[in-house]
């Protein structure tokens, strides 16, 4: 994959739309979902979504661009830009009726509730973990990615990432309890929720 990224990478640079287009169909989808776990807004996902691609083509022909692992740098992106939006809202994050807080019709009205509030309290503390926790649980829980994969994404070791998720759940659990909601990993890693699906506007290479 990394190989590919650089050749696709070496055609972008010369602003190749096909090469670009590609990068769009083969990324996107995994961005918006990165985004959405962080933000649990299906609207702000695509925002966010947007901006890490507008960021790309801003720093293609800069140092500052991307040269081999192309899906770790547009991850590192939303993960910046989210945390940007999280300290833009100090008492936590908003979250959309709409899209993953829709009841569930076969649960009963008090779990549906009782669930709702889970997510939020579980985002709220997520929001206050440091911004390589935050990735770490989202990929490892969020997205189901097992240490290597992480490990690459993020340029670290297996064993830093091991001790990141180490510490993240331990604070996790503190923050947790502290607003009364206590859980086990699993449970955790569960109640980050599902990702709705995309926009049709959203995927338009325009």
């Amino acid at each position: 994959m990394a190989t590919n990224d650089s050749l696709l990478l070496e055609r972008a640079r010369e602003y190749d739309a096909q090469a670009l287009a590609e990068i769009y169909d083969r990324y996107a989808e995994s961005i918006y979902r990165y985004a959405y776990r962080f933000a649990g807004d299906a609207d702000l996902a695509e925002d966010i979504t947007s901006e890490v691609f507008v960021k790309l083509l801003q720093v293609l022909g800069t140092s500052r661009g991307p040269r081999t692992q192309l899906q770790g740098w547009l991850y590192r992106v939303a993960r910046n830009l989210a945390v940007d939006w999280f300290r833009q809202r100090a008492k936590g994050v908003h979250l959309s009726l709409d899209e993953e807080l829709t009841p569930d019709t076969d649960s009963p009205p008090t779990t549906r509730l009782e669930q709702q509030q889970l997510r939020q309290d579980l985002r709220e503390a997520i929001s206050r973990l440091t911004p390589g926790q935050q990735q770490v649980i989202v990929l490892r829980f969020g997205e189901g990615r097992k240490i290597a994969d992480i490990a690459r994404l993020m340029g670290k070791s297996e064993g830093s990432v091991k001790l990141i998720q180490f510490r993240a759940m331990a604070r996790l659990r503190k923050l947790l309890e502290s607003q009364g909601m206590r859980g086990n990993e699993e449970q955790e890693g569960r109640t980050i929720g599902k990702v709705p699906a995309r926009s049709n506007a959203g995927q338009e290479h325009g």
